[in-house]
């Protein structure tokens, strides 16, 4: 059975009531890179405020290599937004600091309602969770009352709460394949990316939202087999929030976790990566000795030259985030009332990973 696609708008001018950042203005709030000297500064300022706020800093793969090496000498993490999250929760630190997108935050606020969670700037969205405001969703789940609700890790606290099952890209085929044996027809939201990837692999019956990444949805399959031709050697690592056509031309597909043990574990010394480039530093850190490349995002039918980063991830600074730890500002708020509902998905997963002994690492998603 195909997949089937509905229209849904994806460009809304203010969704879910938030102040909405566009691409053009989340460029624009990207910190301007330091001196050196400005740089030392701020990471022991940053060091000293974590100590005197009991906090620990938690950090994207795609943010600033500054912040990724910060929050790991730190005591910190660098990782996805789930391990973020319960690295936080297992944390003893009263505070949370992520660097990352607002769903993130709001993820860890979920997992640890007791603790204050803040970010370097509020205004950092996700494309995904913009494009699914919690009204329209809930709408759209009332007219499919028969069908089992899964939504992707990369949607608002109120989006999770309407849902049955949360999952990350990592345990999405494996959750679709258990919902398929007892049955059930499922309504995905909101990557259509992922969930045609999801229901190609497992033959589910899948109803899906019209959401896609605005980062992986600019790859180009064309494009990129010109690339693979001119580097015949190189083995190609895609994130499965990309077009159809670009995975098909991938020789691993995976989530962020995944792709970095793909390219620590092959022989191979060429890799064309085709996710948040923000992810080459930790690549590049861990396998020194080989080479990563940037799939292409140009060619017929781009939006930009070079898309390779998100406009949102890139807002997170070394002297926001000081600025934030001094001021005790941008700190995020989860309605109570949603929490209790919103965390049962992500339970629900978190169950389910233990019974078919996925390890906590290997949840990861975008």
């Amino acid at each position: 059975m195909s997949a089937e696609i509905i229209p849904v708008i994806f460009d809304l001018p203010d969704a879910n009531n938030r102040s909405v950042c566009s691409t053009a203005q989340a460029w624009a709030k990207a910190p301007v890179e330091p001196s050196a000297e400005e740089r030392a500064e701020l990471i022991a300022r940053i060091k000293r405020l974590l100590k005197e706020q009991d906090a620990v800093f938690v950090a994207h793969y795609y943010v600033h290599p500054d912040l990724q090496d910060l929050a790991e000498q730190t005591g910190g993490i660098v990782s996805d937004s789930l391990d973020m999250a319960r690295f936080g929760h297992e944390h003893p630190a009263k505070t949370i600091v992520v660097a990352g997108v607002r769903f993130m935050g709001e993820t860890a606020k979920i997992l640890n309602p007791e603790k204050r969670v803040l970010m370097p700037d509020l205004e950092a969205e996700c494309s995904l969770d913009l494009g699914c405001p919690a009204e329209e969703f809930a709408a759209f789940c009332d007219a499919h009352p028969d069908r089992t609700v899964v939504v992707y890790a990369n949607t608002s606290a109120a989006v999770k709460a309407r849902a049955d099952w949360m999952v990350t890209s990592s345990i999405a085929l494996p959750i679709a394949r258990h919902l398929k044996e007892r049955g059930e027809k499922i309504l995905w939201a909101p990557d259509r990316h992922l969930g045609a990837y999801v229901q190609e692999q497992t033959g589910a019956d899948m109803l899906l939202w019209q959401g896609a990444c605005i980062v992986h949805d600019e790859y180009k399959a064309r494009e990129l087999a010109e690339m693979k031709a001119q580097h015949p050697q190189a083995k190609v690592l895609a994130h499965p929030e990309s077009p159809r056509a670009v995975i098909k031309l991938a020789d691993v597909v995976g989530s962020t976790t995944q792709l970095i043990k793909a390219a620590q574990a092959s022989s191979a010394r060429e890799f064309i990566v085709a996710t948040d480039n923000g992810i080459l530093h930790k690549m590049r850190t861990l396998c020194p000795d080989k080479i990563f490349i940037e799939a292409p995002t140009a060619g017929q039918g781009a939006n930009c030259r070079s898309c390779s980063h998100c406009p949102w991830m890139a807002m997170n600074g070394l002297a926001n985030l000081a600025e934030t730890l001094e001021g005790g500002r941008n700190e995020i708020h989860v309605d109570p009332a949603i929490i209790p509902r919103a965390v049962l998905p992500i339970q629900r997963m978190l169950d389910f990973a233990k019974q078919i002994n996925l390890p906590s690492s290997g949840i990861g998603n975008a």
